[in-house]
């Protein structure tokens, strides 16, 4: 697969987003109500739905709260209708930006991610401007010093993985979003537990942006993810190391 992941950035853009506890919960409640409405309340015959508890309970949601989430997204329980709805933009510097939200107003976040983008010197696009950089992946990741590379090689390959590359001291290995589940448990089964796993969006070639325009982009990054209908944030950014140590995020 094209691209380069860049995990150094993607690492210090997950541990900004992991500090912010108070809005993890309410994202991942979101994201199960939302997987259990559009493909039923069964993990088993929902991926997407098991994906989502395994990074709620991941995150030490109590099981009761999942299961209430699950049947308000089963209607067994009322509560809020949310709407996906993704954005595309330019951050400073011409970064692409894909912004993924779940709203019950969509006239609302509209507007008000629209002013996040100007406020920090980008803008807000139209559906297509950015999206075509990107590409929709699972993505698995590896401590690359506690685990052998030849024997995770061959366990990826042979669980069905696309792609395995070794990244600033981590080996990534990439999937087709429909064989993510399979190559997981294909890992596990092998004896191989990754720090991360998910499926993302993955830029297919990234723009180097340093000084005062890359702190830039990281302010316009952090404001986003601290939408409350924001739940997932991507950018085809490549920054400097000492850009992430200067910058408070």
């Amino acid at each position: 697969m094209a691209g380069h992941s860049k995990w150094a950035n993607i690492k210090h853009r997950k541990a900004a987003q992991d500090a912010k506890r108070n809005k993890i919960f309410t994202r991942l409640i979101k994201e199960v109500t939302v997987a259990a409405r559009m493909g039923g309340g069964d993990p088993e015959a929902n991926p997407r739905l098991r994906q989502a508890i395994d990074k709620a309970l991941g995150n030490n949601m109590p099981k009761d709260n999942i299961d209430r989430a699950i049947k308000r997204g089963t209607g067994e329980l009322e509560g809020v209708s949310y709407d996906e709805v993704t954005y595309e933009g330019y951050a400073p510097g011409g970064v692409a930006v894909m912004v993924e939200s779940m709203t019950d107003n969509k006239n609302r976040t509209v507007n008000e991610i629209r002013h996040i983008f100007s406020k920090n010197g980008g803008n807000l696009g139209e559906d297509g401007s950015a999206g075509y950089l990107f590409t929709k992946t699972g993505m698995l990741v590896f401590d690359a010093e506690a685990v052998d590379e030849d024997e995770l090689m061959e366990a990826a390959m042979e669980a069905g993985a696309d792609d395995i590359r070794t990244e600033d001291g981590q080996h990534v290995i990439y999937t087709e979003p429909q064989e993510f589940e399979q190559v997981k448990a294909g890992l596990a089964e092998a004896g191989f537990e990754p720090q991360v796993a998910e499926v993302t969006m993955r830029p297919e070639n990234t723009v180097r942006v340093e000084g005062e325009k890359a702190e830039k982009v990281l302010k316009l990054l952090d404001a986003l993810e601290d939408h409350d209908d924001v739940q997932n944030v991507y950018a085809n950014y490549d920054i400097p190391e000492e850009v992430f140590e200067r910058v408070e995020v």
